[in-house]
C-alpha cells in the first residue's frame, strides 16, 4: 500500500485536493445561496437541494468544460506546433505524427508495449488517438450539463422577473451563455500560453515542467 502510494502521489495529491475544493465549493456556495434567498424573503434550501440544483451545477460543469477544452487543444496544437526554449515543445523539427518507429507501434513495438500499439488496423488507429478521443467526450459532456443547467438556472431567473422562459437552442445562442463560455475560455488560453512562453526562460528545480537550472534558454522540449 505504501509503495502504491508512493508511485502515485501526484494522481493521487491532486485527486484529494480536488474533492477537498469541490466540497469546500458546496459548502460556501450553499451558505451564500441561502444568504441571497433570505435577503429576497425567500426560503432556503438544504445542502443536499443545492447540490443538484442548476446554480451548483453550472458553476462546476462551466470550470470542467473549460479545463478539458484547453487540455485537448493543447494535446493537438503540440503535435504541429513547436515554441523554441519551451519544455512545453516537441524539439523543433518533430512536428507531425512521426514515425511508426519513433512511436514505437505496429513491428516496432517494444514487449512490454500496449497489446493495441503492437496491433495493426483499427484498433491502432483508435489507440493512437484514444487520449484525445476521451478528453474531446469529457469537454463536450461538460459544456452540455453547463448549457443544460445554465439554461435551466436563466429560465428560473426569467420566470422570477415574470418574462417569457427561452428554449435550450435559444440559451444556447443567448449572451448569457456565451459570456460565462468565453469567460473561462479566456482564462484558460492564457495560462496555457503563459506556461509555454515562461518555461523558456524561468526554472523551477527539480520539476519536469522546467528545464534544468543551467539549461540555455533556447534548449527545446529538455525537462529536468
Amino acid at each position: 500500500m505504501r509503495r502504491y502510494v508512493r508511485e502515485s502521489s501526484l494522481g493521487l495529491f491532486f485527486l484529494v485536493i480536488f474533492f477537498a475544493a469541490l466540497v469546500a465549493q458546496a459548502l460556501v456556495g450553499h451558505s451564500d445561496f441561502n444568504d441571497q434567498q433570505i435577503a429576497h424573503n425567500d426560503p432556503t434550501v438544504s445542502l443536499g437541494r443545492f447540490l443538484t440544483s442548476s446554480v451548483f451545477l453550472v458553476d462546476v460543469m462551466e470550470n470542467w468544460q473549460s479545463e478539458y477544452l484547453q487540455f485537448t487543444l493543447f494535446i493537438l496544437a503540440t503535435i504541429w506546433l513547436v515554441q523554441r526554449g519551451s519544455t512545453e515543445s516537441k524539439p523543433l523539427g518533430k512536428e507531425g505524427l512521426e514515425s511508426d518507429e519513433e512511436q514505437k507501434v505496429g513491428e516496432h513495438a517494444e514487449p512490454d508495449s500496449p497489446k493495441w500499439a503492437k496491433a495493426g488496423g483499427w484498433r491502432l488507429a483508435i489507440y493512437s488517438n484514444s487520449l484525445v478521443t476521451v478528453m474531446v467526450t469529457i469537454w463536450l459532456w461538460s459544456w452540455f450539463a453547463q448549457s443544460v443547467s445554465g439554461w435551466s438556472e436563466n429560465n428560473a431567473e426569467l420566470l422570477e422577473h415574470e418574462q417569457p422562459s427561452l428554449s435550450w437552442f435559444d440559451y444556447l445562442g443567448s449572451a448569457n451563455f456565451w459570456e460565462t463560455t468565453l469567460q473561462n475560455w479566456q482564462s484558460e488560453f492564457l495560462a496555457v500560453g503563459s506556461m509555454a512562453v515562461l518555461s523558456i526562460y524561468l526554472r523551477q528545480r527539480g520539476s519536469p515542467e522546467s528545464k534544468p537550472v543551467g539549461t540555455p534558454h533556447e534548449t527545446t522540449a529538455a525537462t529536468g
